[in-house]
């Protein structure tokens, strides 16, 4: 299904979101479908991003009530997110309850601090940035706003 497929089915139940904005994305990550689907069932309701990403590419950070159209790595549209909740923190000040919303692995705070580490390492170097325990990282946390019937 398609971006724009999804969201006119989803407008065709929820008319008030008509006229809305909404972005469409692929998490990133080693694994973008797990996430994915992990936001699907539920599991994951948050997400975290290296704040020097939206200095970098001069973008708004997300507010609450923006909609999001998440997609799998083949482009197919899988579900749509509400934001319900944006924090910037440092890095070393991420919070166990962010970790547990991630849904990732053991949904600890370690687990989370290790694979975040090694991922905005190597994705700031594409910046020419370099990671820090107090980089600022913006922390979303997102509710399921529909996911389509199979």
């Amino acid at each position: 299904m398609t971006t724009e497929q999804l969201w006119q089915q989803y407008i065709s139940i929820c008319p008030q979101a008509t006229g809305q904005p909404y972005e469409a994305w692929c998490f990133g990550s080693d694994n973008p479908d797990l996430l994915a689907q992990l936001t699907c069932n539920g599991t994951k309701t948050a997400t975290a991003s290296a704040y020097p990403f939206y200095l970098y590419e001069n973008c708004l950070l997300p507010q609450p009530g923006n909609y999001s159209v998440i997609l799998a790595t083949g482009g197919e549209a899988l579900c749509i997110i509400k934001t319900t909740q944006v924090k910037v923190v440092p890095f070393c000040e991420v919070s166990e309850e962010q970790a547990y919303k991630e849904g990732e692995g053991d949904c600890s705070l370690d687990y989370w601090r290790e694979v975040h580490r090694a991922v905005f390492t190597e994705e700031l170097k594409e910046i020419g940035e370099i990671f820090s325990e107090e980089m600022l990282v913006v922390c979303e946390e997102f509710e399921v706003a529909f996911l389509p019937r199979l």
